[in-house]
């Protein structure tokens, strides 16, 4: 029997794997603007940062670590705290089987836990694959940053996808992630997992 998926919390462990996917996006794609790869060290302490406030969640089968999505602050001033910009990156090969659409549904779904309201998507353009799966997920166009980055020999236009959640009223205070109650986390991955699964 086929092993299924699982998607769970990320651990300092996972960090060189993580990396290894990382690592083509910068180097053969503008997908992301960063130009040099960052060392395990390094990357090692994002991770560690962004998962002190933010879901930091993994997909993975029998071991071997498929995709990775996570949110992040959108800007330092303090109005800023209930708006986080999302990511997902799949190992190669991995596209089409669904783990992004579930990484990311389950990444807002906890964010939604964590009281944020603005929700926002940044894509390198033109990405078919990526716009869709922003507008599948109710995330509306927001504006296109003309040759904003430069990277491989040439400018890119950046499309910023947003999603709001809660109300128009005041938020209530933002909680960091790790101090959510667990259950609701594990109900969330566990939801998310089976659903994955049922795709297959």
């Amino acid at each position: 029997m086929e092993q299924q998926w699982t998607i769970r919390l990320s651990a300092q462990q996972d960090a060189a794997a993580l990396l290894d996917i990382y690592t083509p996006y910068i180097t053969d794609t503008a997908v992301t603007f960063e130009y040099d790869v960052p060392t395990a060290e390094e990357f090692a302490a994002r991770v560690r940062e962004i998962s002190a406030w933010y879901p930091y969640l993994v997909c993975e089968r029998a071991g071997e670590i498929a995709g990775y999505a996570y949110a992040h602050r959108l800007r330092e001033r303090a109005a800023y705290d209930w708006a986080a910009e999302l990511s997902v990156y799949l190992a190669r090969g991995m596209q089409g089987k669904g783990l992004g659409t579930m990484l990311y549904r389950c990444l807002i779904e906890l964010l939604g836990l964590q009281h944020l309201r603005g929700l926002y998507g940044c894509v390198t353009l033109p990405n078919e694959k990526s716009e869709r799966l922003h507008r599948k997920l109710g995330f509306v166009d927001a504006g296109i940053w003309r040759a904003s980055g430069w990277k491989a020999g040439t400018w890119h236009d950046v499309g910023w996808f947003e999603k709001r959640l809660g109300g128009a009223g005041a938020p209530e205070p933002v909680i960091a992630f790790p101090l959510l109650d667990e259950k609701k986390i594990q109900e969330c991955l566990q939801r998310y997992t089976e659903m994955l699964n049922m795709e297959e």
